[in-house]
């Protein structure tokens, strides 16, 4: 019974996968043709109805770079960023994009070790280190039996050698992994859609005017427990509120 219902769900699953198949040609002929407008609405739509992918979120920042809309595009190479890091494209566009905003970034940088640490996570996405955890926790068990089985010593010594060997490689690409995981989970990064935000001291209009960001610009919310003003920081380590509709959470 479970195996017909799952041929029912999949016979079903087929005209949807079609018609978004059909959107995406449609869309990125539109994008060739320069109707970038309509390009943006339909990788929208295909977005809304089929979830979220990387290379739908840089097609659709490019639509919107086309279109001059430059905090549209920042947000969704953010988006195609946060499920791809490894890809070289979408960091390219992201960096032109940011080039295009009004404030001029100085972050304060993170202590080199964390700086490195993040760079490795960044070479995959989840799901390759996920694989990459699989196959060598495969490979370290394959290890593992030969250890066992064989007779000779030098086999031995070799298949543990390298069984220890797998297993700490499982490890971390493990923890690559959950770390790629949490950073995806999390979602406390935005970016600013308004012109300009003045930022507060407190969650208030009457609160003391602080400083001024622009559309573009990336900010890390590190409070969002109120319904309309979210407290947030900027990479140079300045805070403060701002009005929740003025952002765009990545």
């Amino acid at each position: 019974m479970k195996r017909l219902f799952s041929v029912f769900f999949a016979i079903t699953a087929i005209p949807a996968i079609l018609f978004a198949q059909t959107e995406i040609e449609e869309a990125d002929s539109a994008y060739i043709q320069g109707d970038y407008m309509t390009a943006a609405s339909l990788y929208e739509s295909v977005l809304k109805t089929q979830g979220e992918s990387a290379s739908l979120y840089m097609n659709l920042g490019n639509s919107y770079f086309k279109m001059d809309q430059i905090a549209l595009a920042i947000l969704n190479y953010e988006r195609a960023s946060l499920l791809d890091p490894s890809d070289s494209d979408i960091r390219f566009n992201l960096e032109l994009a940011r080039t295009k905003t009004v404030d001029n970034v100085t972050s304060s940088g993170d202590i080199f070790y964390v700086a490195w640490f993040k760079k490795l996570v960044h070479m995959c996405n989840i799901n390759t280190w996920a694989v990459l955890s699989l196959v060598f926790l495969a490979l370290m068990a394959v290890g593992f039996l030969l250890y066992v089985f064989m007779n000779s010593m030098l086999v031995k010594k070799i298949s543990f050698s390298f069984g220890a060997v797998f297993f700490v490689f499982s490890i971390l690409t493990f923890i690559f992994a959950t770390a790629e995981k949490i950073v995806l989970k999390s979602r406390d990064s935005a970016i600013i859609m308004a012109p300009s935000v003045t930022v507060k001291s407190t969650p208030s209009e009457n609160g003391t005017e602080l400083f001024i960001i622009h559309e573009g610009r990336k900010v890390k919310v590190t409070d969002s427990s109120m319904k309309e003003w979210v407290e947030i920081k900027l990479d140079d380590g300045n805070s403060g509120w701002i009005p929740v509709s003025a952002m765009e959470t990545i």
